[in-house]
């Protein structure tokens, strides 16, 4: 094995002389580089191969490239690209190949080696890399996809991803995503010959020679898949989805007809409705149509402003004509949100037409109502109404809608806070015996929102005991994870309403309580920096309290912490080597990594 590694190294050797010699890399770099390197092949040449080991070495190889074009961008050198990066790209295609070999049902190795050779490789290689997976890997369509995408996209070879999507599909003969994928790729690739076609003939080119049949620019192998999808799959939600695939394609007028007969919208509406008449979908998609559907005969537009107005409303009648067929026929909670959703689309939509502005609030707060009055409403629809309604300043009706979402959802933080932002904006007195009532229905590991409502409010309406009794309250009630963001606010709080020391005394009796989060630490260094007088030493205690807790993650505690003995006028840059290194014991893998770039960065900027 130690002659297998000797000879791999002395592999390396040219490149790296030649990064030496050109300048990119000191003499000690390129030492340090071959003891790194003897490290990662003795780890995959050794006879117990781990998968993490084939990884790391991977990475360093890519840290290496990057780092070559970092430095060759710098002093603007773009020679020896042959002796240098593509043997290292070789290199690690060569570990690809192993480690995918050995773990070959390792979907996530296959993909980083595609990502790899879709920066470093040529196309070529990327395509074998594929052909390789896909053998192995054929029983997952999503793959199949990539393969035929970068085919189309990448090395604009339409026939390649046809072959593909017609392999797959031998595979995978009812897969909904493959067949639209499919109908998606041949649409394009005829938008992609018909705008060459136009190309040619604008620059008075002969386009006889080439060919360009005309059943190809009409769309004909997009509706063979059409034809033969819906054959296979049924359902309105694929037939729609087609159909919004071909919208996207100008030129596919008459295959959009062919799906959906515009001359005949109530013809399709029965088909639809026959096949699928418990799908909200349908009815959804039916509905939408005829925002699309013309009434002016021949297609004219009308002229004024107020004439389109006219007609929009006339659609959008037309519209809510369809969803209130659905609601009596399909009297459902999906139905109603596919209805009321639409209504809310349509009130959200700009218009300087105040007749249009008030029917749509008028319609949308009727489909609230109706779905209410029918306990068909979900939540997050109550939520809405109850948005909409405050929006509007209707805070009696807000009230009462609120009061029924509560009793429809006694159980959900969402409710009980949308009717205390009722009470809030009511400026109601009863604001404080509702968040009461609020804890003692709910249980305690779901209301961490509400005590931070309660909070907020109280720091308006209330005095600063009052404030500081409910955060105290609500971090004896909320524990772990849950209560590091109240620790957060706390702090926030503290020093908006008493400054620097009332946040340096909330700091001091939460430093025990733990969990934290670095934004903890990092606020509490934050304030003392704002302070004129900025003491050192109050920044070494809270660096040092943060990386009690963090030191062994975030690197990036320990760089601010060196700059910081660095930058400040009571620093003490003679401790910066002792805290590199106390960085060093305790940073683990990539942090410790990150934490030596990030070092050797910040010196080059002092050199």
């Amino acid at each position: 094995m130690a002659e297998i590694i000797q000879e791999r190294i002395e592999d390396r050797l040219p490149e790296l002389e030649q990064l030496e010699r050109i300048g990119l890399f000191s003499h000690a770099e390129i030492k340090a580089i071959i003891k790194k390197a003897s490290d990662l092949e003795y780890k995959i040449q050794r006879r117990a191969l781990f998968k993490e080991d084939f990884i790391n070495y991977v990475q360093y190889e890519i840290n290496l490239l990057e780092l070559i074009q970092r430095r060759r961008t710098r002093i603007g050198y773009s020679f020896k690209k042959d002796e240098i990066e593509n043997s290292i790209v070789h290199r690690v295609q060569g570990v690809f190949r192993r480690a995918s070999a050995k773990w070959k049902d390792d979907v996530q190795l296959w993909l980083s080696y595609i990502v790899f050779c879709k920066k470093w490789a040529t196309k070529a290689q990327l395509s074998k890399v594929f052909s390789a997976m896909l053998a192995i890997h054929s029983n997952k369509p999503a793959l199949w996809i990539m393969a035929a995408k970068w085919e189309m996209e990448d090395r604009l070879s339409s026939e390649s991803a046809r072959q593909l999507f017609l392999r797959a599909l031998r595979f995978h003969p009812e897969c909904p995503k493959l067949y639209q994928e499919y109908f998606r790729m041949e649409l394009m690739h005829t938008e992609k010959l018909r705008k060459e076609k136009e190309e040619f003939e604008k620059a008075k080119m002969d386009v006889g020679n080439l060919d360009y049949p005309e059943e190809i620019l009409k769309g004909e192998l997009a509706r063979i898949i059409y034809k033969n999808s819906v054959n296979i799959i049924k359902g309105a939600e694929f037939h729609v989805s087609l159909l919004t695939i071909a919208q996207l394609f100008d030129f596919a007028k008459d295959l959009q007809r062919e799906i959906y007969d515009e001359a005949d919208a109530s013809k399709l509406l029965f088909s639809l409705q026959a096949l699928h008449t418990d799908d909200p979908l349908t009815w959804d998609y039916v509905a939408r149509r005829e925002l699309e559907i013309e009434s002016q005969p021949g297609g004219e537009q009308p002229a004024t402003k107020q004439a389109r107005a006219v007609e929009v409303g006339r659609k959008e009648e037309r519209c809510c004509a369809v969803y209130e067929e659905a609601v009596k026929t399909l009297p459902t909670e999906a139905m109603w949100k596919c209805y009321i959703t639409f209504c809310l689309e349509r009130f959200t939509k700009k218009t300087s037409s105040q007749f249009l502005r008030e029917k749509r609030l008028e319609r949308t707060m009727m489909a609230f109502r109706k779905a209410h009055e029918l306990r068909l409403l979900p939540e997050f629809q109550y939520k809405q109404w109850i948005e909409l309604l405050l929006h509007h300043s209707f805070l009696k009706e807000a009230l009462e809608v609120a009061v029924a979402g509560t009793e429809s959802f006694r159980d959900s933080v969402t409710m009980w806070q949308m009717k205390l932002q009722v009470l809030i904006d009511s400026e109601s007195p009863d604001v404080a015996v509702l968040f009461e009532e609020a804890f003692a229905h709910l249980k305690a590991q779901i209301c961490l929102p509400l005590w931070i409502s309660w909070a907020e409010w109280s720091e308006g309406a209330k005095s600063q005991e009052d404030t500081e009794a409910i955060f105290k309250k609500a971090l004896s009630a909320v524990k772990g994870a849950d209560s590091v963001t109240l620790k957060d606010k706390y702090l926030d709080w503290a020093y908006r309403s008493g400054g620097y020391k009332k946040a340096r005394a909330v700091f001091k009796s939460l430093q025990e309580s733990r969990p934290f989060s670095v934004d903890f630490f990092r606020k509490i260094i934050q304030f003392e920096k704002e302070q004129e007088s900025c003491k050192m030493v109050n920044l070494r205690e809270y660096y040092e309290r943060a990386l009690r807790e963090f030191g062994s993650v975030d690197s990036d505690l320990w760089m601010d912490y060196i700059k910081e003995e660095l930058n400040h006028p009571l620093g003490r840059p003679e401790n910066c080597g002792q805290i590199y290194w106390r960085a060093m014991k305790m940073l683990q893998g990539e942090s410790a990594e990150a934490f030596v770039a990030k070092h050797a960065m910040h010196q080059a900027g002092h050199l």
